[in-house]
């Protein structure tokens, strides 16, 4: 019958994980709603259904588990803790998992949700003008409003990118009031003394260019049919943007941006209008677009020129400052060089759009009229062709560069139809015959000023292990990246819980090898705090529950720098023992049948397989002495407190029902018991009621009762029977709860003791090593040496017909003029990133490269 149940329970399960997989495959379509759920709770899930990637997380191991069910779904940890708003920078797929709306309506009718939660519901937007990308908008864009004739009064309101200008005029005009036949205008504000009119209402929030932070300001017309501030003449250039003075308002929490409407601030005297024209369909507020509303100066110098910060743009200005000081690039820009070379048609190029906005610009900086300029329109250029630019977060300088040389060199290239080239191998070939006949090749395909002045030569030599083929390739690189001959190590914050119950758990900092295990982790810890590495667990304890229990074998970087990771000493001399993973959870009111709540640490105890309820309870009790006392016999610790009359309080005992969610965090409930001076107001409530005069009488055996729950610890699977010599079967599956009687919590649990902890000399001592300093010729060596390739790298040997794990070496064969040079100090995983901050020391001058290029 059991069997039956089960097969019945598993045909349901993997009904449902088809069912969500075939959801979860959905594509994104614009306007379509996507929702937000917590990672651990998804994570938890898919262990649970059975769906792939869920096996080194803790619970169950098999599919249907009950150890492994989730329960409700729980979005608690995505929201701040006044549960106002979601948590900002979080990152998908760390933080929270994105479901369709079908996807999430089948987990809500399966699984519900937690109560008092809102679901966090988002719509799918479309990013980019030329290249359509779609993107769910988890976070909105927050603006401050301001009403023209009140500049010092702002609010902040958030709207989507989809948002039109149109929306945010009739939101201003309902949140300042403004009578509905009244003529009214927008206008967005830049720098202290710049703003720009956004006179196209039907624009999007992306169309026009508007980034978070921005003031925006709605003006109401005048009775007279006048505007307070009056559209400036053409040709003025002092107002700056108005002509009626306007005291600056407060400072924005943003870098300082600045607008790009001054079609007079134009440097480009008689040939503005060539400029203007090709700009202006950069513009979507209804201004011209040229770069000139800089700082107009008599003390400017051509090139010593900056750049307007437009949100957190300083990796594109970085780069930007970087090509306007090669030589080779102002000559060929600044003399208008590359209007010539402009290819529209170049399939894989821009349309020329990006040479003629970054010709613009290089223009602008070297015209000697200005001060700084405002990048705006070369940023809208890249924006609409790389959405992933599009936005005004911080991104890679690097991959800016990469794609901003690609695509000059794609607008420039004076190749306009490319022919088919046939890529030949060596077979014995002298290596500057293979050279020749590769350059050769690219040149009828590519030729630009790019080129002339970035692309270089790559040596490639790959040797099979087994056959003696040897493939040597040449290709061409605009730069060279290299790896930096760092120690792979990491420091990793750990909390020790020691098998003694007596001892506080203890913070170390250890060092382990990046690539490692966390055997590694554990042999080294053991050696720290002098226990044996083989007997330690580690986890990673989140919300009061076990989110991850990791086997010996488990990646290192499976750690997060923000994880608190608690490793637990267990006894693994007794084969007869099992560890189990056990929850504290403290009834909500006195009711045994009431919800839950999770407090305090959860503990990884060593317990026997085979044992009495008895002995089970004092077992724990034995594990938690430090911060647990024992009732005396002749306690009647369960019975109320005696009523005082002026208080008309009666029962602690009543929790509120609203505190905290089914398995949320729950420090701070109960409120009376922690804190007496800060007692309920609330009268006497219908829990009092629940305890029988029984009860009062006799009162709970325990001050505890046990139940295995899943490894949420928001569900039960079974209670734990209560009669004294009741035999009981433990396994390492299972997950235990200890349900602790709300006045036994307040009286015997030492809330203070339980949070003690002690630190040891590696948490404070200087463990960080000395800072290493590399040079740039070690970072070439290592670039130019020969590697094995990993298994996930293989090469395909066409002799032996198979991928094999060759080895292979970079050598340089050809220089540019110009050489691009990117040091690797970012690591990445599924998980993590990593930056190497090491310094590495390079020659400002005469960097002698001869020692490196074999040609």
């Amino acid at each position: 019958m059991a069997e039956q149940e089960n097969d019945t329970k598993n045909q349901q399960l993997q009904n449902l994980r088809t069912e969500l997989q075939k959801h979860l495959e959905k594509p994104l379509a614009k306007g379509d709603a996507w929702f937000l759920v917590d990672n651990h709770w998804f994570k938890q899930l898919k262990k649970y259904v059975g769906m792939e990637g869920a096996m080194f997380d803790s619970g169950g191991k098999e599919m249907g588990e009950e150890s492994a069910n989730p329960g409700p779904i729980d979005n608690k940890p995505l929201f701040k803790e006044d549960g106002e708003d979601i948590r900002e920078h979080m990152i998908d797929e760390l933080d929270y998992v994105l479901v369709p709306e079908e996807a999430w309506d089948l987990l809500v009718e399966k699984f519900g949700i937690s109560e008092t939660q809102e679901p966090v519901k988002r719509k799918v937007v479309e990013h980019g003008m030329f290249v359509k990308h779609c993107k769910v908008e988890v976070y909105y864009i927050e603006f401050q409003l301001a009403e023209n004739s009140n500049l010092e009064e702002t609010k902040k309101k958030k709207f989507s990118k989809s948002d039109t200008l149109e929306h945010i005029q009739n939101v201003m005009r309902e949140e300042f009031n403004i009578a509905t036949e009244a003529d009214t205008r927008l206008w967005n504000k830049y720098t202290s003394n710049t703003y720009e009119q956004l006179a196209r209402l039907d624009n999007t929030v992306q169309d026009a260019g508007l980034f978070s932070g921005q003031l925006i300001i709605i003006e109401i017309k005048n009775e007279d049919g006048t505007w307070p501030r009056q559209a400036r003449s053409t040709g003025t250039l002092g107002t700056n943007g108005s002509t009626s003075p306007i005291p600056a308002p407060p400072p924005q929490p943003l870098g300082t941006s600045s607008s790009f409407d001054k079609k007079e601030g134009s440097p480009v005297g008689t040939g503005a209008s060539t400029s203007t024209a090709s700009s202006s369909r950069y513009n979507f507020s209804g201004t011209s677009a040229t770069y000139g509303d800089g700082g107009v100066s008599d003390k400017a110098q051509p090139g010593i020129c900056g750049l307007s910060n437009l949100g957190n743009t300083c990796f594109m200005n970085s780069i930007i400052q970087g090509l306007s000081n090669t030589p080779e690039i102002i000559e060929y820009f600044d003399n208008d060089n590359y209007l010539e070379d402009i290819n529209e048609d170049n399939p894989l190029g821009m349309k020329g759009e990006i040479a003629k906005s970054f010709g613009q610009l290089i223009k602008d900086m070297w015209s000697g009229k200005f001060t700084y300029v405002v990048p705006r329109a070369f940023k809208m250029a890249v924006g609409r062709f790389a959405p992933q630019f599009s936005g005004y977060q911080q991104q890679d300088s690097q991959e800016l560069l990469t794609f901003l040389l690609d695509g000059l060199h794609e607008d420039l290239n004076r190749v306009k139809h490319k022919p088919y080239v046939e890529m030949s191998d060596s077979d014995g070939k002298a290596d500057s015959d293979v050279a020749m006949e590769a350059w050769d090749n690219y040149k009828k395909r590519n030729d630009s000023v790019i080129l002339d002045i970035f692309h270089g030569l790559l040596k490639s030599t790959v040797v099979c292990p087994e056959c003696p083929k040897v493939s040597v390739t040449f290709d061409p690189t605009c730069y060279l990246s290299l790896p930096l001959p760092v120690k792979k190590e990491r420091q990793v914050e750990v909390f020790l819980v020691y098998l003694d119950p007596l001892k506080p758990p203890t913070q170390f900092k250890v060092t382990a090898p990046k690539n490692g295990s966390m055997g590694d982790l554990c042999i080294a810890l053991g050696k720290l705090a002098n226990v044996p590495g083989e007997s330690l667990v580690v986890t990673d304890v989140y919300n009061h529950r076990f989110h991850k229990i990791y086997t010996s074998d488990d990646q290192l970087s499976h750690i997060l720098d923000r994880d608190d990771i608690f490793v637990y000493e267990t006894d693994n001399t007794d084969s007869n023992n099992v560890t189990v993973p056990v929850y504290l959870r403290e009834k909500k009111n006195c009711s045994s049948y009431a919800p839950s709540n999770l407090f305090g640490q959860p503990l990884l105890c060593s317990l026997p397989q085979s044992c009495t309820s008895s002995q089970l309870y004092d077992h724990l009790l034995q594990r938690m002495a430090r911060y647990v006392s024992r009732p005396a016999e002749e306690d009647d610790w369960w019975k109320p407190p005696p009523k005082s009359p002026d208080s008309g309080q009666g029962d602690d005992c009543s929790m509120e029902q609203g505190e905290g969610s089914s398995g949320g965090s729950s420090e701070e409930s109960p409120t009376s018991e922690t804190e007496p001076g800060k007692a309920s107001t609330a009268a006497e409530t219908p829990d009092d009621d629940m305890l029988s005069e029984e009860e009062e009488v006799v009162g709970p055996l325990k001050m505890f009762s046990l139940h295995l729950v899943n490894s949420y610890g928001n569900a039960q699977i079974e209670p734990i029977s209560e009669q004294e010599e009741e035999a009981i079967t433990l396994n390492s599956k299972n997950y235990l709860s200890l349900d602790w009687h709300p006045r036994a919590k307040q009286k015997f649990f030492n809330e203070k003791a339980a949070e003690d902890f002690s630190q040891d000399d590696s948490w404070h001592g200087k463990t960080t090593p000395k800072k290493q300093v590399i040079k740039l010729s070690e970072c070439l060596k290592l670039y130019t040496s020969q590697e094995k390739l990993g298994a996930d790298d293989a090469w395909y040997c066409p002799n032996c017909q198979k991928h094999q794990q060759a080895t292979k070496k970079f050598d340089l064969w050809s220089l540019p003029e110009v050489l691009v040079i990117h040091l690797k100090r970012f690591s990445y995983n599924r998980y993590w990133r990593d930056k190497i901050d090491t310094l590495i020391e390079f020659p400002v001058n005469n960097l002698d490269m001869t020692q490196y290029v074999i040609n």
